[in-house]
């Protein structure tokens, strides 16, 4: 499979745990935007139906896969709680009708939509009110299509680093579980493994888009910065540019209303 230009798990979280960890992002779009991956190709068509025309983007972020729905031609109205994240997404996706509120509670009228997506942001998502939010937007036969990009921690030394940099990978896709709760019937589940290219200083500015490094305060910051140095340049042995081929798996579900 070719490489996207610059393409988690799902952890169990009860909604104290998801308002506090996902209130991180509040802040920092603009490093988001600039160190996240895309999504590859495979999981867009696996996602997308061809007939698609209208779509609710929820969790939508800087808009990283707001931007694949545009291309697509689709009408997207893209939903975040964070203005930070929005900014990003507003000058990539002019076209998009931007919408700063919850996925739980997106304001946007009912039955709007052929297709309610939501990448990198489901974990955050209360899953009964987010699912009963997104069968409300959806027309008759409309989908849900829900996406994570994770390290790959099949891969021994990416297992690690994940570790290091606190990246909530080590939560592995399961497709024996419900993402998704009621009026959604049975999930249908589609795996990609793929590789990014990076450097150690492209790793430092990854671990630095994640929930825990935001939340977390210069001590730890600090440790964390040591931790990976020692990983990548003493223990890996990759020199300051080098280039790094960095693992990935793109865990997606789809599903409809029964």
């Amino acid at each position: 499979m070719s490489i996207p230009p610059r393409p988690s798990g799902d952890p169990r979280l009860d909604e104290a745990s998801r308002r506090t960890l996902g209130g991180a992002f509040q802040d920092g779009g603009e490093h988001y935007d600039s160190v996240r991956p895309s999504y590859p190709e495979a999981i867009v068509d696996f996602m997308v139906p061809a007939d698609a025309r209208t779509a609710v983007d929820l969790g939508a972020g800087t808009g990283l896969f707001t931007r694949l729905l545009a291309a697509r031609g689709v009408e997207v109205a893209a939903v975040d709680p964070s203005a930070s994240m929005l900014g990003p997404l507003r000058r990539a996706v002019p076209s998009a009708t931007v919408v700063q509120a919850t996925a739980e509670a997106t304001g946007l009228p009912t039955g709007r939509a052929d297709l309610v997506t939501c990448a990198q942001a489901w974990h955050w998502i209360d899953p009964e009110a987010g699912s009963a939010e997104a069968a409300r937007l959806l027309r008759p036969g409309g989908a849900l299509a829900l996406v994570w990009n994770q390290l790959d921690t099949t891969v021994p030394w990416v297992h690690r680093l994940t570790r290091i940099m606190h990246a909530g990978d080590v939560h592995a896709a399961d497709p024996d579980r419900r993402r998704t709760r009621a009026p959604f019937g049975a999930e249908e589940h589609l795996q990609v493994r793929w590789t990014d290219r990076t450097t150690p200083a492209g790793l430092h500015a990854l671990m630095a888009s994640r929930s825990y490094w935001l939340r977390s305060g210069d001590a730890i910051r600090t440790r964390m910065t040591t931790n990976l140095d020692w990983y990548l340049t003493e223990h890996l042995g990759f020199t300051a540019q080098e280039e790094i081929e960095l693992p990935y798996l793109t865990f997606a579900v789809r599903t409809r209303c029964d």
